[in-house]
Formats: structure tokens, C-alpha cells, sequence
């Protein structure tokens, strides 16, 4: 007998009988289970713990957000008239500053402020900003267009007054305070209150200010020949550019208008977290996402809700001594110190903006001065032009002209509307608004949209 021979093999049975039968190897059977090495059990404690929270902060912002939905329902099933007009607010939401995604603050709303809005069928119109500075020229314009008709000075079209929507400038104003108005972020806030004073300070005159601007540069002498007098103003300094004046000098105050009740006003919290060393925060943000969907939800929440107290106003008297040391920052002493804690996450690269302005403003003057020679040869004849030039033609002196007033507009409206929104500059105001502005606030205890 061989060795071997009178030992039984051994039996199986069952699940690991059929297992066997079905072609699966014998070894992958009998191989006994084993712990992960500490290396696998480190990667998946770790990988584990980040996929539960951030599931666990999404299903957080799925339910805050349907808790408030579920609050204010009952207001868009309510039922209307045929010609009934719905609530409609306006948003505005500015660049941020530093940020090359115009879009940011917008996005914002978007996502976490307009579910309310619908869910309330409030009906919703955004006004957004490619450049620092935007906004505020918005608000004053439509301002100071309202202003021209309510002194007679432009009319509605005829057309517009047939409709059957058509609204009375008392029945649209109320529309419109009925309203109300959602501002996103403090340098919105700061293009906002800085148009607002515009609109009621300036004067109505229609002015076309790419045409003042035109005639400004037209006069500096850079364009001259070299024969003719210079008329060159003095060169401003390395931090500063000339900006060209909207509008004509602010009338003394007793000739202003006074200001009607404004609608009231939505301020929302925003803050753009950028830069490289701000990474770690925004991962935090990242799986953290439930408060601002809950900062979102509250303040559209409070706008449905529509209960308004008075703009907290700054006081007329001055600040008493050390006031900047001894006072909180969590307790604002006026709403003008609205989300002030953002400033402080603005890039510090952006003190540097008037001056890499004047730095770019000094190269293309240096190099204009080459390119007009050579259009001035090319167009007189005085030179043949050369092979490069046959296939590529440099620009001629109107494309220079142009191109001149195109860029100095934007040099100018950069450094204005930075100025606007820079942290040391303090939100603007004029005391006719103390009694016209408001702004919403959360609803009383207990109140739901059914009360």
C-alpha cells in the first residue's frame, strides 16, 4: 500500500460540495479569512470617516432645505385673479473682489436662497456685475431714470400704458416696496448704498460719459505731432489715475429731494474664500456645507415672511474715544457694519491694484508713442511697410484712438469701483435715507405661512 492510500480524503459537504463542482478552485475553499494589514485598516478608517461625513452633511442640507420649503408651501398654492402680478424681488449680487468668476455671488443665491423663493412662488430678477463698480452705476441710473419721470422729464411709451398690466407710477412704486430687495455680500452692499446716494444726489441731466471721456483724452496732447504745442497735463502719480466724473458737482444739501420709503432690503451673508493658504477652510466648507444651506434658507425665509424693522442708522454724533478698541464686532453699532468680518478674507494682493493700474497705464503709453509713428508713416507713405507688417498691418491712428479710450475706461472704472469696495473705505450714506430704508428680519416665534 502506498503511503497515503488508507488516509481518507476530506469530506465535504454542502455549500462548499457545490462550489467545488462548479469549477472553483479547492484553495480559494479552504483559505481562512484574515484581518487588513494596518496600512488597509489606516486607508479605510480614514476613507470611511470622510465618505460618512460628507453623507452625512448632504443628507443635513436635504433636510434643512425641505423643513423651510415645507414652511412656505401653503403661500404658492394660495389662489389668485387672472391678472394677478406675483412678488418680485430684486437680487443683486457684484463681483467679488480678486475673484475672475463674475458669477460667484449670484451662484449663491442660486443655490441656496432661490429654493425658498420658489417653493413661495416669489418671482425673481438678478442683476449681476463683470467689473467692481457695476452695480453702483446700475442703481444710480434706474434711480435717477425713475426720478426723470416722476418730475415729467421722460414718459412712459404709449404702448406700455395700453397693456392691461399696466400700473400707475404710485401702484408700481408700492409694487415694488411690497417687493423688496436682496442684496448678496458686503461689496454688493458697498455698490449698492454708494449708487443709491448717487441716484439722489446727482443731478437728472442725461450725460454721456464715454463722450466727456472722449474729449478729455482728445485734449491731453498724447495724440499731437511733434510740431505742435503740448498740452499735456500733469503726469499723475504712480498710485493714482484720473477718474472722469459722472455726473456734475453734488448740489448743497437743502436743495437734494427728500428719499420715499425704499423696499425694504435682504442682506445675505457671503463670503469667497480664495488663495492658496486659504485651502485648508475651503475644505473645511466643503463638508460643511448644511450651514450655508441654513444661512441661505433663513434669509429667504425671512423675506417671504416679509417683517421689516428700520434701517439701523449711524449715529450723527461723533464716536467716542477708543471706540474702535472697546467695541465688538459681533455687535455692530449700525447695519452699515453689515458681514464686515468678510474683509478680512480679501486677498492682500489687492492694495496693489491702483498701483499695477498706473504700472500697465505707464507701459502702453511708452509704446503708443512707436505705434502712432508708425501709422502716421504708414498712412502718409513716407515708408513702405514690411513683410511682417504686409501680413500682419499694425493698427492704424483711429484703432490706436480707440483703443486708447477703451482701455483708459477700463483703468478708470477698475480703480473706481475698487475704491468703492476696498475695506478701508466705509459704506457710503446720506442722512435722508435714516427714515426710508428697512430691512427684513426673522418673523416672531410660532409665525408659519398659514398664519
Amino acid at each position: 500500500m502506498n503511503a497515503g492510500e488508507g488516509v481518507p480524503a476530506p469530506s465535504t459537504s454542502g455549500i462548499k460540495t457545490i462550489l467545488r463542482h462548479s469549477g472553483i478552485p479547492a484553495s480559494w475553499l479552504n483559505k481562512r479569512p484574515k484581518l487588513p494589514s494596518r496600512n488597509w485598516l489606516i486607508f479605510l478608517s480614514v476613507t470611511s470617516s470622510v465618505v460618512g461625513y460628507y453623507v452625512y452633511d448632504r443628507q443635513q442640507c436635504k433636510n434643512i432645505r425641505k423643513s423651510y420649503v415645507d414652511k412656505v408651501t401653503d403661500l404658492a398654492e394660495q389662489p389668485v385673479a387672472s391678472l394677478y402680478r406675483p412678488r418680485k424681488v430684486t437680487v443683486y449680487g457684484g463681483k467679488w473682489p480678486g475673484d475672475e468668476d463674475h458669477d460667484q455671488t449670484l451662484k449663491y443665491f442660486r443655490k441656496y436662497v432661490k429654493p425658498i423663493l420658489v417653493a413661495a412662488a416669489v418671482d425673481y430678477e438678478m442683476v449681476g456685475g463683470k467689473r467692481q463698480g457695476d452695480i453702483a452705476n446700475r442703481v444710480a441710473d434706474d434711480i435717477k431714470s425713475q426720478r426723470r419721470l416722476d418730475a415729467g422729464l421722460d414718459s412712459l411709451p404709449e404702448v406700455m400704458q395700453q397693456l392691461p398690466t399696466f400700473q400707475s407710477p404710485a401702484e408700481a412704486r408700492q409694487s415694488e416696496f411690497d417687493s423688496g430687495i436682496i442684496i448678496v455680500g458686503r461689496p454688493t452692499f458697498k455698490e449698492f448704498m454708494h449708487g443709491l446716494r448717487r441716484g439722489w444726489t446727482e443731478p437728472l441731466d442725461k450725460i454721456d460719459h464715454e463722450e466727456l471721456l472722449a474729449q478729455e483724452l482728445e485734449n491731453d496732447g498724447r495724440f499731437d505731432e511733434d510740431d505742435e504745442p503740448q498740452k499735456l497735463e500733469p503726469k499723475p502719480t504712480s498710485f493714482e489715475l484720473p477718474i472722469t466724473p459722472r455726473s456734475s458737482p453734488t448740489p448743497p444739501p437743502s436743495a437734494l429731494p427728500p428719499v420715499p420709503p425704499l423696499p425694504p432690503l435682504l442682506l445675505v451673508p457671503f463670503t469667497d474664500i480664495l488663495g492658496f493658504t486659504k485651502i485648508p477652510l475651503m475644505i473645511w466648507q466643503f463638508f460643511n456645507r448644511r450651514h450655508d444651506v441654513r444661512n441661505g434658507a433663513e434669509a429667504g425665509y425671512k423675506l417671504v415672511m416679509g417683517q421689516t424693522r428700520p434701517f439701523s442708522a449711524p449715529h450723527d454724533s461723533a464716536e467716542p474715544l477708543f471706540s474702535d478698541i472697546t467695541s465688538s464686532p459681533s455687535q455692530p453699532s449700525s447695519d452699515l457694519d453689515f458681514d464686515v468680518e468678510c474683509e478680512r478674507h480679501l486677498r492682500k494682493s489687492l492694495s496693489k491694484l491702483p498701483a499695477e493700474n498706473a504700472k500697465a497705464r505707464e507701459k502702453y503709453y511708452a509704446e503708443l508713442k512707436t505705434k502712432l509713428e508708425i501709422a502716421r508713416a504708414l498712412s502718409r507713405g513716407t515708408r513702405e511697410p514690411t513683410k511682417d507688417e504686409v501680413k500682419n498691418p499694425p493698427p492704424t491712428e483711429v484703432e490706436l484712438r480707440a483703443e486708447r479710450l477703451k482701455k483708459e475706461k477700463r483703468w478708470r472704472g477698475n480703480l473706481e469701483g475698487w475704491r468703492i469696495v476696498a475695506p478701508a473705505t466705509k459704506v457710503a450714506w446720506d442722512n435722508r435715507f435714516r427714515d426710508a430704508l428697512s430691512v427684513y428680519v426673522d418673523p416672531p416665534p410660532g409665525t408659519d405661512s398659514t398664519a
